[in-house]
């Protein structure tokens, strides 16, 4: 079990730093919208539904949103979206991961291509950096959720793989097939999660300095803004001192 990792701290930093709520209900409502439409619209008998739904809530999206991107995809109402993945290298050979949902391959290839030209990145063939990469279930508590004995018993107890608990929380890992099981065993020992997801973690990481920083947050910025773009993983890390010259 490994001690709190940078890599944490930055995830959260992404979190806080997303862009407009507005934006962030879309994403959910576009995830929860594939999911019901892929299997059962009813979350207690789809697991990716139901850690769609529960993220969505973890993020105070109303659940009229939520009932409503559901009653899409049972409807047969919205786009068809579908899922690509694209791989690539940032300044300083960051390795990058972008998700999206898409109803136009071509545009958000086109998009996605031009954002990395731009910032000095380059986009890659899938595979290209995914090997870098371990996909994994993540779930995140708050410091308060108990000490980190306690979590780390309950996340043992549950099937977790590995814990970090610092200061700011506690972040645990999980096989990403065993993920939905894992989080209701240990919302039933410690209580609602701050997040529950999929996630690509790093195997290894590329420190960077502030003008690295500065360059690599300018390009995944710059993904982020895309409307196709559901989320952005990289493999970097940077000292306490550069992240809050940032």
């Amino acid at each position: 079990m490994a001690g709190h990792s940078k890599w944490a701290n930055i995830q959260h930093r992404k979190g806080r730093q997303d862009a407009a709520r507005s934006k962030l209900f879309s994403r959910f409502s576009k995830e929860i919208t594939v999911a019901a439409r892929m299997g059962d619209p009813d979350p207690d008998k789809n697991p990716r539904l139901r850690l769609a739904v529960k993220e969505a809530k973890a993020n105070s999206m109303p659940k009229d949103n939520i009932e409503r991107a559901i009653k899409k995809a049972t409807g047969g109402e919205g786009e068809d979206y579908e899922e690509i993945r694209y791989e690539g290298y940032g300044p300083g050979g960051v390795a990058i991961i972008v998700e999206a949902m898409t109803d136009n391959r071509n545009r958000t290839a086109s998009n996605v291509r031009s954002t990395f030209s731009k910032y000095g990145g380059n986009l890659g063939e899938t595979g290209s950096v995914g090997f870098m990469f371990d996909r994994m279930g993540q779930i995140l508590y708050p410091a308060g959720a108990g000490d980190a004995d306690t979590v780390m018993e309950a996340a043992i107890e549950a099937g977790a793989t590995d814990v970090e608990s610092g200061e700011d929380g506690h972040v645990i890992w999980c096989e990403f097939n065993a993920l939905a099981e894992v989080s209701a065993a240990l919302e039933a020992a410690l209580g609602e999660a701050e997040s529950t997801r999929l996630v690509w973690k790093p195997q290894t990481v590329t420190e960077l300095d502030l003008e690295g920083m500065q360059k690599l947050m300018k390009l995944i910025d710059a993904l982020e803004e895309d409307d196709d773009v559901q989320s952005v993983t990289a493999n970097f890390e940077a000292s306490d001192a550069v992240m809050e010259q940032l």
